[in-house]
């Protein structure tokens, strides 16, 4: 047989070079979209926490002889209003409180995108950037 009768049954290396790099291409690009998607969904977390946190303040400031709010999220696990202390998804760590026994509270939170400023407390504090308590996003009677 002659050696250029033979047929080629496989692909050359620049051919598997061409695919390999097409593939890691189009990973990086979907690694890179799930990425975002896991800060929005993380963030929606926190909102929600925030949110559940809001509502168990008023149930407790609603049981209580003297009207007043919580000064812990740990307190309103004790009172039964909420069933377990909710945590940043991202870090693990404990929401921010800030309060004002009777007349006001707020729980922070920092989100890892840009929230718009959507929330307010009454201490003056709103949204984005606000004073008290700690983070990007806060929430209040």
């Amino acid at each position: 047989m002659h050696p250029s009768a033979q047929k080629s049954h496989g692909f050359t290396l620049i051919e598997l070079l061409v695919v390999i790099a097409i593939i890691g291409l189009l990973s990086s690009v979907v690694l890179s979209s799930l990425n975002g998607a896991r800060k929005k969904g993380r963030d929606a977390r926190r909102m929600a926490d925030l949110k559940q946190i809001q509502v168990a303040q008023e149930l407790y400031y609603g049981q209580q002889t003297v009207p007043a709010y919580s000064a812990t999220i740990a307190g309103l696990v004790t009172a039964g209003v909420i069933p377990s202390e909710p945590k940043d998804p991202g870090t693990n760590a404990s929401y921010s409180i800030a309060v004002n026994g009777t007349s006001f509270y707020c729980v922070g939170a920092t989100l890892e995108t840009t929230p718009l400023p959507i929330s307010s407390c009454n201490t003056g504090a709103t949204g984005l950037n606000a004073a008290a308590p700690a983070g990007n996003y806060v929430v209040g009677p």
